[in-house]
């Protein structure tokens, strides 16, 4: 039975590869159609808002838990730098709420843990929602049982928080490794340049793993890794070239300070959090008119999405 599925599997790849290779132009204009059919700006602005609204609690639930294990500072230094890779420019404000709330640690108490819990997992919630809308040929064959989709947020939550502590433990080594130096041929290099490197390398590959998974597991039904890696490191390095766009913009451009005052930070969050959904979801739009591809019969055009997709809300 696994053979027969790898073979159909298999041969729906090359279905869609072929497709894709006679018809480029067109396959992108059917992404960008079925993109707009599924109201992918709306989709990605509701999954930015959560997000907002899930990253403080979340980052404070994982500096208090680990703050036990690792020394807070380092902690804290660690998701400033890498809090650059999710909203260029604004980490500092983050990682100084984090840091107050951190100091007042002795007033948090299991109901306020409780409600940091369920606020963190909105974002995730949504995602899944959002993934529903783009895949719905998936939902059409195969529902998620409703237990799965309440718990997956809370697991994210878990290997999210795994992953900020590994990455820490890391991050430190590399910094050490960063202040010493090598002689070679009669020359003292020193490795700081090198430990840079290495660290930004590990921030983006971070990146990729997460949304790699993203791609495997919010949506229902079975991804292929390979897909779901090509998904990801393309959406990341995406997100990269915006993200450096974003960079220059805010800081040479952007009249955002005298426009919105005390608002700049949560403004600037939202719209680099918008941006980062979309070419998420974006990318999941690939994955699915691929899969509509291969689905369809050779020589003829996949089916494009109607726009009677399942509302948000919907699981």
């Amino acid at each position: 039975m696994s053979r027969r599925r790898d073979w159909r599997a298999r041969l729906k790849d090359q279905r869609a590869n072929i497709y894709i290779l006679q018809h480029p132009l067109k396959f992108t204009l059917q992404v960008l159609r079925g993109f707009r059919a599924n109201q992918g700006l709306l989709l990605a602005g509701a999954v930015a808002y959560y997000a907002l609204l899930s990253i403080v609690p979340f980052l404070m639930l994982v500096v208090v838990a680990l703050s036990h294990f690792i020394d807070p500072v380092e902690l804290l230094d660690t998701l400033r730098r890498y809090l650059e890779l999710l909203v260029p420019g604004q980490s500092r404000p983050l990682v100084t709420e984090v840091a107050n709330f951190l100091q007042d640690r002795q007033l948090l108490t299991w109901v306020l843990a409780l409600t940091m819990l369920f606020f963190s997992s909105l974002a995730f919630t949504v995602l899944e929602n959002a993934m529903s809308v783009i895949f719905v040929h998936r939902v059409a064959v195969r529902r998620r049982h409703f237990l799965v989709s309440a718990v997956l947020p809370y697991c994210y939550i878990l290997a999210l928080g795994i992953g900020i502590m590994v990455v820490t433990l890391v991050a430190g080594a590399l910094q050490v490794m960063g202040s010493e130096s090598v002689w070679l041929f009669n020359y003292k290099w020193s490795l700081g340049g090198v430990s840079g490197a290495l660290l930004y390398l590990l921030g983006l590959a971070g990146e990729i793993l997460v949304l790699t998974s993203i791609y495997l597991v919010m949506p229902v039904g079975r991804l292929s890794i390979w897909h779901g890696f090509v998904g990801g490191a393309t959406a990341a390095l995406l997100w990269e070239i915006a993200r450096h766009v974003l960079v220059w913009y805010f800081s040479t451009l952007s009249q955002v300070n005298l426009v919105y005052g005390s608002m700049t930070t949560a403004i600037v969050v939202m719209f680099s959090l918008e941006i980062a959904a979309t070419l998420l979801l974006l990318g999941a739009q690939v994955i699915a008119e691929y899969e509509r591809v291969g689905q369809a019969g050779d020589g003829e055009p996949p089916a494009q999405p109607t726009g009677d997709t399942p509302p948000l809300a919907r699981g």
